[in-house]
C-alpha cells in the first residue's frame, strides 16, 4: 500500500497539474502503448452529469449475471485507486478492483513510456486502465466519462457498442460551459456516427442539443419516455418499450432516481445485442447491483456507534442541485414510510454551487452540520460559508470540526430517533468510508 500511495504521489505533481480539457497528449501516450484502446472489448460508454456511476454499475451487474466477463473505469474512487479500475472476473463473476502489485506495474509501464512528456494525472492513470483491459480478457467494458464527454480523456475509444447520456445538469460550468445547453454538447461529445445512444430524460434544451448531434452524426437515439420507459408500481420496476415489457424487482439501490437510472441501463443492456443480456441477468443485475456513497444506509462501525443506537445513519455522494434535489426526493419518500427528524452532515468543494443544492432540503431537515473535507485534492468550501448559505436559505445552521465532532454535535441536540445523512461530496464520502474501516484515503 505504501508503495502504491508513493507512485501516486509522484505521478500527482506532472504537469499540468490542473485539469485540462484536450485529447492531444492522451492520443499521443496511447499511440507510444500501441493503442490500447483499439484492442478493448466491445464498449459502453456511459457520460452525464449525475447518475452515471449508478447506471454503470447497474450495466456491470446485469452483463455479469448474464455471465459475461465485464472490465469497468469510473472516477473518483473513494477509498483505494483501485476501485477505478475494476478487471473483470471469471465469466458468471463480479469484476474486482485491481490490486496494488498490478496497479504499480501498470502505472509505471505507462509513465516510463510517457518519458517526462506533458501529461496530466488523470490520463496517465487512464491509459494505465485502457492497457490493463486490452491485456486482461473480456466480453465488455462499461468506461464512464471522467468530466464533460467531447474532450474527455477517455473519448479516444473507438465507435462503442451504445453510448449513454444520463441526465444533464449544471456542474462544473467553470469547464463545460455556463448553460445546460453547453454541458450538453460537451456530453453528446462522445457520440460516434452510425452508433446508437441510450439517453435519460433530459431538459428540453440538453434534449435539443444531443438530438442535432445525433442527427449530424446518424446516431440512433433510445430515449427515456419516448422509445423507452421505467417505472415503479406495485413495489416493482416496470421497463416497457414497443414491443416489450418487464416486470423486474426494485433496483438494490435506493432511491426515486434509482429507478430512472436503471432504465436506462436496461436499455443499453437490450441495446447491447452482441452481450446477450436477457431478462433473468437484468432481474439478477438490479438486486445483485453494488454502488457505495449512493444512498447507502451505515450498519455497524465506529461513526453508527457514534450517532447513537436509536439514529439511522445514511451516506450519500450528492455534491450539486440536480443530486440535491434527488436526495430530497429519496428523504421524503423515506419520510413517509418511517417518519424521523432529518439532520445533515454537509462538506462539499469549493466550486460547487452549495446554494442551490441546500435549496432542496428546506422544509425537510432539522438541522444542517457543516464539516471540513480533510485531504481533498481541489479546495473545499470553508464550513462557516457553508453554514452562511444554509441560513441564507431558511435552514438551521452550524459548524463542526470533524464529521466525529458533527454526530457528537447531533446526538446532543436531537430529541428520540433520527435520520441523520452525510452528503456534499464524493471526496467527504471516502473520508467517512474510510473512518469506518480504520483507513487512509489514497490521493483523488
Amino acid at each position: 500500500m505504501a508503495r502504491l500511495d508513493e507512485t501516486l504521489a509522484r505521478l500527482k505533481v506532472l504537469h499540468p497539474l490542473s485539469i485540462d480539457l484536450s485529447l492531444g497528449r492522451i492520443e499521443r501516450l496511447l499511440g507510444e502503448l500501441g493503442h490500447p484502446e483499439r484492442r478493448l472489448p466491445p464498449v459502453i460508454h456511459v457520460a452525464g452529469t449525475n447518475g452515471k456511476g449508478s447506471v454503470s454499475a447497474f450495466l456491470k451487474a446485469m452483463i455479469e449475471a448474464a455471465g459475461k466477463r465485464t472490465h469497468l473505469y469510473t472516477s473518483p474512487h473513494l477509498v483505494r485507486f483501485g476501485e477505478r479500475i475494476q478487471i473483470a472476473g471469471p465469466a458468471g463473476q463480479p469484476g474486482a478492483p485491481i490490486g496494488d502489485d498490478a496497479l504499480i506495474a501498470l502505472l509505471e509501464r505507462v509513465e516510463q513510456v510517457n518519458g517526462g512528456a506533458p501529461i496530466t494525472f488523470f490520463e496517465i492513470t487512464t491509459a494505465a486502465a485502457l492497457l490493463a483491459f486490452a491485456e486482461c480478457p473480456a466480453d465488455a467494458v462499461v468506461l464512464e466519462v471522467g468530466l464533460g464527454g467531447r474532450l474527455d480523456t477517455t473519448n479516444v475509444v473507438p465507435p462503442p457498442l451504445v453510448s449513454v447520456i444520463t441526465p444533464v445538469a449544471l456542474d462544473h460550468v467553470e469547464r463545460l460551459g455556463p448553460t445546460i445547453a453547453h454541458i450538453a454538447a460537451e456530453k453528446a461529445g462522445i457520440l460516434k456516427r452510425g452508433t446508437v445512444c441510450v439517453t435519460a430524460r433530459q431538459a428540453p434544451e440538453a434534449e435539443a442539443v444531443i438530438e442535432e448531434r445525433a442527427r449530424a452524426l446518424g446516431v440512433r437515439l433510445v430515449r427515456a419516455g419516448q422509445e423507452f420507459d421505467a417505472f415503479r408500481q406495485g413495489g416493482r420496476l416496470v421497463f416497457q418499450q414497443e414491443d416489450q415489457l418487464l416486470d423486474l424487482p426494485l433496483p438494490a439501490l435506493v432511491g426515486r432516481h434509482q429507478i430512472g437510472n436503471a432504465g436506462v441501463a436496461i436499455a443499453a443492456a437490450l441495446e447491447a445485442k452482441a452481450l446477450g443480456v436477457d431478462e433473468a441477468a437484468i432481474a439478477r443485475g438490479l438486486v445483485e447491483v453494488r454502488w457505495p456513497a449512493r444512498m447507502q444506509r451505515l450498519a455497524s462501525g465506529p461513526l453508527v456507534e457514534r450517532a447513537g443506537a436509536d439514529a439511522e445513519l445514511w451516506l450519500d455522494g450528492a455534491h450539486n442541485p440536480a443530486g440535491g434535489l434527488a436526495l430530497a426526493e429519496t428523504l421524503a419518500d423515506l419520510d413517509e414510510r418511517s417518519p424521523r427528524p432529518v439532520w445533515l452532515v454537509v462538506g462539499m468543494m469549493g466550486q460547487k454551487d452549495a446554494t442551490r443544492f441546500l435549496t432542496a432540503f428546506r422544509g425537510i431537515v432539522e438541522q444542517v452540520v457543516t464539516v471540513p473535507i480533510p485531504g481533498a485534492h481541489e479546495t473545499p468550501a470553508e464550513p462557516e460559508q457553508i453554514a452562511a448559505l444554509a441560513r441564507n436559505q431558511g435552514l438551521r445552521a452550524e459548524t463542526a470540526p470533524s464529521v466525529e465532532l458533527a454526530l457528537d454535535r447531533i446526538r446532543s441536540l436531537r430529541k428520540g430517533p433520527a435520520r441523520i445523512v452525510i452528503c456534499g461530496s464524493l471526496y467527504l464520502a471516502g473520508h467517512v468510508l474510510a473512518l469506518q474501516d480504520g483507513v487512509a484515503v489514497q490521493t483523488n
